[in-house]
């Protein structure tokens, strides 16, 4: 392929909006063009990643007995309704209605379809188990897209789901997943941690993410540096340092206008550890909860949610005084019995501490969680932070940021016994089929190589997944005996089933080398005058920066070692 005949528009400078190192490096280098914010072109160079993405997915999922196929991309608001999901998903699922005002949505992920063609398609024990996957286009109404393709409105995922007859099937399904997930992110070139990780709006069953350690992550893993914990900061767990006060008898002080943590604990000179936080929570029909934590501590609002159901919000301020008879910043627990109370296990056993004392301008310091207060719960509710200790080894914890490539999830029968998704037993009897759900995100696995692998002069592409093999430039291309080599260059390349762009644009050099820095192609042979003469060409590894110098006979076999040796690490 002709540099000059394809559509490859590179850029010379950074785009002021790049959010992340992966968009500098996809837009700089013409692999997409963003259409609106959250909704991207693929140009041809991204779009050959994509397929070669796919491609690998594609082999490693068939490898392990599944079936590809495609679902729609439009799924009516029936079928969400019987599983719970039109509701839940809430403003993230793009909806819409035909012209006779039925409604629809598009499709964010697809259980409930997979859920509505196995109860049709599967009978017995004897059609399970079942791997089925696509590769298709997915919608989530983002509202806030970033970071390029990282965080965007329209996205192309590899979605599987396992159907089994039961739980040790579903163990099976789940390891067999896991596995072509390693093989998948080991092909692309990525270097990757398998996390615990929460289930979200999937289900509560047994979930992993593979995850890449990166800068510029949009998420954030607690590693162990001693064992091999490893944990989303959604759920992870850890033991935090218990602080040891003073115990005495409830003293209530006057705090004017004090109402934050830090407001109060500098005003009384004591550390944001002294000190409990109160938040109330309501929800229509159900039993308001007043949620209790430490003043160093924040509240993680995934393992709340677990504890007291999605359901909950903050309660407005009219809510809080109508309840405590006093302003936000200054309600506490002491005393309170007509609220359910839920406490951090961080704050078990905790004496001596500061609290709200539930009059406008005053706390009550000597609060002993056992004596002055009806705790319903103590629950892990609290945020690791680094330096925490691992609830598996003692070790010291630390945070690193990361990017999601994939998740895999045992739903269970969730969406099954829901959507009445049955099979008959051995001894016939009616079953509900026992399903998982596996995600890869391909722009993600895209992205990522971008962000740890290229450099501030562009991408740099594992071999198996650039847009070319070679980036073939020709210098001096009006030359007679410059171009009758670079043609039978190109020859010996392409004959030996080598992928070759050639650059022969007669602009300069440095153009030249700067655009085949941005697109990132694995190895660069230049051909130019000098080398002509004296039958001796330039192979750059783009990976490495190495360069060897090689007579034309010998150029197939150097790019072929040179290929054989990046694939293997």
């Amino acid at each position: 392929m002709k540099f000059d005949k394809s559509l490859i528009s590179t850029l010379r400078e950074d785009p002021k909006d790049a959010e992340s190192k992966s968009q500098r490096i996809l837009l700089r280098g013409g692999f997409i063009r963003q259409l609106a914010s959250g909704i991207h072109t693929y140009l041809p160079l991204g779009w050959s990643i994509l397929l070669k993405i796919s491609s690998i997915i594609r082999e490693e999922m068939n490898r392990i007995g599944g079936q590809e196929m495609l679902m729609p991309a439009i799924s009516p608001k029936e079928l969400w309704e019987e599983s719970g999901r039109w509701k839940e998903y809430g403003e993230d699922m793009f909806r819409l209605k035909d012209r006779k005002e039925r409604e629809y949505c598009l499709c964010p992920t697809h259980e409930e379809i997979v859920a509505d063609i196995a109860r049709t398609k599967i009978r017995s024990y004897r059609d399970l188990p079942q791997i089925w996957y696509q590769i298709q286009t997915k919608f989530r109404d983002e509202p806030r897209p970033r970071s390029g393709v990282l965080r965007s409105r329209q996205f192309i995922m590899k979605d599987s789901y396992s159907l089994d007859c039961d739980e040790e099937g579903l163990d099976r399904s789940f390891k067999l997943h896991r596995q072509a997930y390693e093989r998948i992110f080991t092909r692309c070139g990525l270097e990757y941690v398998i996390v615990e990780a929460s289930g979200g709006l999937m289900g509560t069953g047994e979930s992993r993410e593979f995850m890449a350690i990166v800068d510029g992550g949009e998420d954030q893993l607690v590693l162990c540096t001693k064992c091999n914990y490893r944990a989303n900061l959604q759920i992870a767990q850890s033991r935090g340092r218990h602080e040891s006060f003073n115990d005495g008898a409830l003293e209530k002080v006057a705090t004017p206008g004090k109402r934050t943590v830090q407001e109060v604990t500098d005003f009384l000179g004591v550390g944001p550890q002294n000190l409990v936080k109160s938040m109330f929570f309501t929800q229509a029909g159900s039993e308001p909860l007043l949620i209790l934590i430490r003043g160093d501590d924040e509240i993680n609002e995934e393992k709340l949610a677990r504890l007291i159901g999605a359901g909950y919000a903050p309660a407005s301020t009219e809510e809080i005084a109508k309840a405590f008879n006093a302003q936000p910043g200054y309600i506490g627990p002491a005393g309170i019995d007509h609220v359910a109370i839920y406490a951090d296990e961080m704050l078990r056993d905790a004496k001596g501490m500061i609290t709200g004392a539930n009059t406008d301008g005053y706390h009550v310091r000597g609060l002993n969680l056992k004596r002055d207060v009806k705790v319903k719960q103590y629950a892990n509710l609290r945020q690791v932070k680094s330096g925490d200790i691992c609830v598996k080894c003692g070790g010291p914890l630390t945070l690193r940021n990361a990017l999601e490539l994939g998740h895999i999830f045992k739903l269970g029968t969730k969406y099954s016994g829901s959507l009445g998704a049955n099979f008959l037993d051995e001894k016939g009897n009616s079953k509900p089929i026992i399903m998982g759900s596996y995600g890869i995100g391909l722009e993600r696995i895209m992205a990522c190589v971008c962000e740890q692998k290229g450099d501030d002069r562009g991408a740099v592409w594992p071999i198996s997944i650039a847009p070319y093999d070679i980036h073939l430039i020709v210098l001096n291309p009006l030359e007679e005996t410059v171009q009758k080599t670079s043609d039978e260059v190109m020859q010996m390349l392409t004959k030996a089933g080598l992928s070759v762009i050639i650059d022969d644009r007669d602009i300069s050099a440095g153009i030249k080398f700067n655009d085949a820095d941005l697109i990132g192609v694995p190895i660069r042979v230049t051909v130019g005058p000098k080398g002509v003469k004296n039958n001796r060409l330039d192979i750059y590894v783009r990976a490495t920066g190495e360069t060897i110098t090689a007579g034309k006979t010998e150029l197939v076999d150097n790019c072929m070692e040179i290929m054989d040796r990046r694939k293997s690490g």
